[in-house]
């Protein structure tokens, strides 16, 4: 297949084309992918033995780079295949990679394969000739993407030779927060540090051309008045004031309904389980769910904050092995007051009015012939809901509108996970028309190709400058709107100013680097380079001395709800460097094995099993994980409070346990647990 390309994709192409390190930057639907493969076909073109190797930062973009880019343009003449974490291709990745020129996968599928120390997995950075990474401006802190190219830079400065060329796609690179041009120009080198890249490249020169194939869209500020009434929300601020009366507890925030109360409920949570106070944790675990219930009462319908509530009390009954006095208070307290939550939800003079909004902005769009939308909404459970609402809708219904939800695939507690093919039917309805409406989370922001949209909503979202720009750049029809659904003077109408405010300073940062002379450039991006591996050396350090910090048989897990004192560290092993689980076998009488997990991926040597949970009382401790055949549980870190030497406190991640915990030997695990092996 012949790739044309159009005057600024070659002028932004030209440095890779000599073999230099580069970043493009061009808008959502300018053409990048395009570039990049492109610059792939001269690459192997121009090489005997060139290796490609392309990495995204979601695996529904594996698959759609392929079928739509790559494949069509270096097919037959080059072998491309994809891989991705669902497929057993990655289990042979080294195999894959000597057979292929293309290799078109997660970034965590190279990272695993660079670290591994099994030969069937492991491959160099040095085996591939040209890298190209989707979305770059993610190469940054602890991402994925900056962890390869941390080894590339470490590499490069021990003068490894034969690494390969770097292509950087962007959009949007963003500032990280700044407020000052002179913070958003640090943070751009920063990336171009990262990525290890000679230039940042843009058009200038066919500028015009560019503003003609991306037209800007006309952007919309549909302000809502603030709720007059909001008694439903209101009862539920005074279940929340009377669960504080209960505890008597007056040094947290009473502003309910706000991430600054959420995270003092989180942080009170976490105190009381240091305490081993339950009824202060419990309490704060309540509030915390009647905090999320508010949130989303202020973005969808009431009955979708108070069935929120009601599935959370249901589960809450199902799994409590034991109530205590907090318990029953707390139950009490629900039950004494769900026929008035529920009588004030079918009262729709007291519904929210950013829907009847929605409702009208829906309408008028769609009366266009062909219309096609995207509604981006903050979390699944919103996008659910808001899914239902339309579904309802009588009005919605009878002007043709075709919803679809549109959510990540990761596994959450809150709320169902969509599967990849449930992702990708989605997309494939949404590109034939067959659904003209996503509601989506911010998986359908960046890389995804969905078809140009005549209508994009931001509805109750508090994002960055990079989530708007993606957003934005999905309304690529001709006369598209870009609208921002939020309360007059609200936080969401703020930061989208912010955002605007961010948005400019990033494109004169921009101007500006790319404006500083060469040699001044280079001095910058080397020093950057040799401040990120001497804060990394730091960090690995320090991590290898808080490991060395106690003995694992000096470190005790309680359970985060009961308080009971169930292993030691000395009891664990790690598996795949990820997964800890208990191989003491009197382990056994502390814990229950409840239903089934299914997970939407399948794993090379363990497959789910079902549930753990304390004996005692029931708290959720992980999962049964049924290694090579063997069962054997495997624990979350979240659910314990860490008894040291020294101190009581609990732990977002193992590897902040400060202990050294054993790698698990399978064959001396059989022979102690398995008689006949």
């Amino acid at each position: 297949m012949q790739i044309d390309l159009r005057d600024y994709q070659w002028e932004v192409v030209e440095p890779a084309l000599q073999g230099k390190n580069i970043i493009i930057w061009l808008p959502t639907g300018a053409g990048k992918t395009r570039a990049a493969v492109f610059v792939a076909r001269h690459h192997l073109d121009s090489r005997r033995q060139g290796k490609v190797a392309v990495l995204v930062n979601k695996v529904p973009l594996v698959n759609q780079h392929y079928e739509q880019e790559f494949k069509p343009a270096l097919t037959p003449r080059y072998n491309v295949i994809p891989v991705t974490g669902d497929t057993e291709l990655k289990e042979q990745f080294a195999y894959i990679v000597r057979m292929n020129d293309v290799i078109i996968c997660t970034a965590q599928i190279l990272q695993n394969s660079l670290t591994s120390t099994e030969e069937e997995k492991h491959v160099e950075l040095t085996e591939f000739s040209l890298l190209i990474i989707d979305e770059c401006h993610h190469t940054q802190k602890n991402g994925v993407y900056n962890k390869i190219m941390a080894q590339y830079i470490e590499a490069k400065r021990k003068n490894v030779t034969n690494l390969p060329q770097v292509l950087g796609l962007t959009a949007s690179p963003g500032t990280d927060g700044a407020n000052t041009v002179d913070k958003a120009m640090n943070h751009i080198l920063q990336i171009c540090a990262n990525m290890d890249a000679q230039m940042i490249m843009s058009s200038s020169k066919y500028k015009p051309q560019l503003d003609a194939v991306v037209p800007q869209v006309m952007k919309s500020y549909d302000v809502t008045e603030e709720r007059k009434q909001d008694p439903f929300g209101d009862k539920i601020k005074a279940m929340m004031s009377r669960i504080h009366s209960h505890l008597s507890d007056s040094s947290i925030t009473r502003n309910f309904g706000s991430q600054i109360y959420e995270q003092a409920v989180v942080e009170l949570e976490k105190i009381g389980a240091i305490e081993s106070n339950r009824e202060k944790r419990i309490c704060a675990l309540h509030l915390r769910k009647y905090n999320d219930s508010l949130l989303i009462n202020d973005t969808v319908q009431m009955i979708d904050a108070l069935r929120y509530l009601e599935e959370f009390y249901r589960n809450e009954e199902k799994t409590k092995v034991l109530l205590d006095q907090t318990d029953r208070f707390l139950f009490k307290l629900f039950d004494d007051n769900i026929e008035e939550m529920l009588l004030l939800v079918l009262n729709k003079d007291y519904e929210n009015p950013k829907l009847d909004r929605l409702e009208n902005i829906l309408l008028k769009q769609f009366k266009t012939p062909n219309s096609q939308g995207i509604i981006f909404t903050k979390t699944r459970q919103s996008a659910h809901a808001l899914f239902g609402w339309i579904m309802n809708s009588e009005r919605l219904m009878a002007s043709e509108i075709r919803p679809g939800s549109l959510t990540g695939a990761g596994i959450s507690s809150q709320t169902k996970h969509m599967t990849q093919q449930e992702q990708q039917e989605v997309i494939q309805k949404f590109r034939t028309g067959e659904i003209n409406l996503l509601v989506a989370t911010s998986v359908a922001e960046e890389g995804l190709d969905i078809k140009a949209c005549n209508i994009v909503i931001r509805y109750g979202l508090i994002t960055n400058e990079i989530s708007m720009v993606q957003a934005r750049g999905r309304a690529r029809a001709e006369s598209s709107v870009y609208s921002v659904v939020a309360e007059k003077g609200g936080k969401e109408m703020r930061r989208e100013f912010v955002n605007e405010f961010r948005e400019d300073l990033m494109k004169q940062a921009i101007e500006n680097v790319q404006r500083m002379l060469d040699r001044d450039y280079q001095i910058k991006i080397q020093e950057l380079q040799l401040e990120g591996i001497m804060k990394q050396k730091v960090k690995d350090e320090k991590q290898d001395s808080m490991r060395m910090e106690n003995l694992p048989e000096h470190v005790r897990f309680c359970c985060r709800n009961c308080n009971k004192a169930v292993c030691s560290a000395s009891d664990l092993r790690i598996i795949e460097g990820m997964h800890h689980v208990n191989v003491n076998p009197n382990f056994r009488i502390y814990y229950k094995v409840h239903g089934k997990i299914n997970l939407p991926r399948k794993f090379e040597d363990w497959e789910p099993g079902g549930t753990v949970v304390c004996v005692k009382c029931g708290q959720n401790w992980g999962m049964q994980m049924i290694y090579k055949k063997v069962p054997i549980p495997s624990l979350c870190i979240k659910n314990f409070v860490v008894e040291l030497p020294n101190e009581r406190r609990p732990f977002k991640q193992w590897k902040s346990v400060p202990c050294q915990i054993q790698d698990f030997n399978y064959i001396e695990y059989c022979k102690d647990n398995i008689l006949d092996i």
